[in-house]
């Protein structure tokens, strides 16, 4: 069965944006950007919240025509457009570049996704995030730890009252500061073992 992993950016006091939806803090390079290339190439599908969707759609379905993109930037433009994309939403009524308008986070559909042929689905978004917890659908966290405080903004881990136990299953630096930590749930940690 494929696993749903939720792969954020986070600075080092816990924010995934700050005021304004500013993410001009990410210390994205070649080097992390060919990682995440790399990483979700072999992805099923990703995951998101309607405001997530509009703001990778408003950007990456063309990134690869403008001469400026090169590179990593470009290659994640065409890995974008390709891969199935759902996107939960209560207004969406349709949305473009092989996307599935979901509305609600209902565990039975979940699960009938992950029991689908293919890669995992990456999940993206602090919202969505929650409802997912909510239910734990979370099989996989991998969180990109960046050498910055910001201060103030948007946290990765909203409240819930949904409790997860995790275990480390690795991590890993990259040049520019940039810390991978990976977890699993504890019973996928210990199924893994098996």
């Amino acid at each position: 069965m494929r696993k749903i992993i939720l792969m954020m950016s986070v600075s080092l006091d816990g924010f995934i944006e700050g005021p304004g939806r500013s993410i001009d803090w990410h210390r994205v390079d070649d080097e992390l950007h060919q990682h995440f290339n790399d990483e979700l190439r072999a992805m099923g599908g990703f995951l998101s919240g309607r405001v997530t969707h509009e703001l990778m759609a408003g950007f990456w379905p063309t990134a690869d025509a403008d001469p400026s993109h090169a590179g990593p930037v470009a290659e994640f433009a065409g890995i974008w457009r390709d891969m199935p994309k759902y996107v939960f939403s209560r207004t969406l009524t349709r949305a473009d570049w092989n996307t599935t308008v979901m509305r609600d986070v209902v565990p039975g559909e979940i699960m009938a996704l992950k029991a689908q042929p293919g890669g995992d689905l990456s999940l993206g978004g602090a919202e969505l995030a929650v409802a997912f917890r909510k239910h734990d659908l979370i099989d996989e966290y991998r969180v990109y730890v960046h050498p910055v405080l910001i201060g103030r903004g948007k946290p990765l881990f909203l409240p819930t009252d949904a409790k997860s136990d995790l275990r480390l299953a690795g991590t890993r630096s990259f040049g520019n500061g940039v810390v991978l930590l990976r977890y699993l749930r504890a019973d996928e940690s210990s199924a893994a073992e098996r």
